[in-house]
């Protein structure tokens, strides 16, 4: 499974920017905020719109860092490359590492969550037989192609931007169908004076930023994009705007539809019982939507982790014979993909859905952060010319991502940190104590980009 040297065989050229956003949307989900309507309309006092675009604005920080540095490192190793190549190797593989994290317990939650549903759908097939099937699905669909993962990519966000449409159109007529307020009933999502509360809104926020985490995945894709300096930045600006404003007028509809002083009859599907008061048929329909669109997340999740590992190993940062390798045929880094789909899989069966999603977190902000720091050093701290562009962005989304590590919840960062401490102990066992080179980048040459 080995396959030939990385020297000869290079990963193809075949996303062009509509692919990128497409892949960055799917794995973020056109559906994201209404996993968390109800807790964002509980924690934000009826607010969720407001919180949703606050979200937007900051997370578009570390986005234009991402984009940036992708520019200057077209590298499927992202993150890891990033803060490796302008900060610190050693740092660089710690991203890396909370990184491998983020991207291996993604799809891991998403086949807990779809196994779950589907075994609620047809329990006469047990949940490990659903899982099961899941990571045989994902596996053998990322191991086709990056082509075949596009396509089918761009199905997926068809069939979940109809349901979203679908909504919209049966909220407008449902909210006109019935009495209302007048003009403030229809800014109340955004602003309502009678329970609005700045801390409740920066709390809200916390929560909506979890929205748009998945956009990073894109800048995994950079060796298998065209034109990758110009597409990877305008692909993860572009995914957050089309996020952002989609998930806005989502949670706005909702809102309308279904007032904050009303309590949910469950706040964790309070989305779905929001869309069945719309049109009946809504409360199934959207209930089966929110499996495909995680079977879709899972699928884009375990691309992005692969190319990670990929990344990682051509770096020499984990063994380079297994990670670094190419499947010559389809250009994939297919070791690496059935990885991913065999530890995901094991995952399912034993991880808690809520550890997981925490952990995630744990993660990704991590890396947020890292990006941001190697953004800052890059174009501020190195560069003879001091300019605001180059100095706001990278410290306002550092500053963001900060604040909400800090406020993880106690068990996803014991567990973190026993997920780091093992990823450290390794990189100290290979370098015999930190004495060696801990990693050895390999960036292809422009002639390739």
């Amino acid at each position: 499974m080995t396959g030939p040297s990385t020297e000869t065989v290079r990963l193809r050229r075949a996303l062009g920017l509509w692919d990128l956003i497409l892949y960055g949307v799917i794995v973020i989900q056109p559906t994201a905020p209404m996993s968390v309507f109800g807790v964002l309309s509980d924690r934000g006092r009826g607010h969720v719109a407001t919180t949703i675009m606050i979200a937007m604005v900051a997370m578009l920080f570390t986005a234009i860092s991402y984009g940036r540095m992708a520019r200057a490192y077209p590298s499927a190793g992202s993150a890891f490359t990033y803060v490796g190549r302008e900060i610190n190797p050693a740092l660089g593989y710690v991203t890396g590492w909370s990184m491998v994290m983020d991207y291996m317990l993604n799809p891991m939650i998403c086949i807990v969550w779809v196994s779950r549903q589907a075994h609620d759908f047809a329990p006469a097939v047990p949940y490990w037989g659903w899982a099961t099937l899941c990571a045989l699905l994902f596996t053998g669909l990322n191991i086709q192609g990056i082509r075949t993962s596009a396509k089918l990519n761009a199905g997926l966000a068809a069939g979940m931007g109809a349901v979203v449409a679908i909504f919209l159109v049966c909220a407008a007529r449902y909210i006109f169908g019935h009495p209302h307020g007048g003009v403030g009933f229809f800014t109340r999502p955004f602003f309502d004076p009678a329970t609005f509360s700045s801390g409740a809104v920066l709390g809200g926020t916390s929560i909506a930023v979890l929205t748009y985490i998945g956009f990073d995945g894109i800048s995994t894709l950079s060796e298998e994009a065209e034109n990758p300096r110009r597409n990877i930045l305008l692909a993860t600006v572009l995914t957050c705007v089309v996020i952002g404003l989609l998930s806005t007028a989502e949670v706005y509809a909702a809102q309308l539809a279904w007032p904050a002083s009303e309590p949910f009859p469950d706040e964790t599907t309070a989305f779905v019982y929001v869309a069945g008061r719309t049109w009946a048929p809504l409360f199934a329909i959207v209930g089966f939507t929110l499996v495909l669109a995680n079977f879709g997340s899972g699928m884009g999740a375990q691309l992005g982790a692969a190319r990670l590992l990929f990344g990682m190993g051509r770096s020499n940062a984990l063994p380079k014979s297994f990670f670094g390798a190419i499947e010559p045929k389809r250009h994939v880094p297919r070791n690496n993909v059935v990885f991913v789909g065999i530890v995901s899989l094991i995952g399912a069966f034993i991880l808690d859905f809520d550890l997981g999603a925490q952990m995630l977190n744990f993660g990704a902000l991590i890396a947020f952060m890292g990006v941001n720091a190697a953004a800052f050093v890059r174009y501020y701290v190195r560069e003879p010319e001091k300019q605001l562009r180059n100095l706001i962005p990278p410290l306002l989304g550092f500053a963001v991502c900060l604040l909400l590590w800090l406020n993880l919840s106690r068990t996803a960062r014991i567990a973190g940190s026993v997920w780091m401490a093992a990823g450290i102990a390794y990189g100290a066992w290979k370098t015999h104590g930190f004495r060696g080179d801990l990693v050895n980048f390999d960036i292809p040459a422009d002639d390739q980009m």
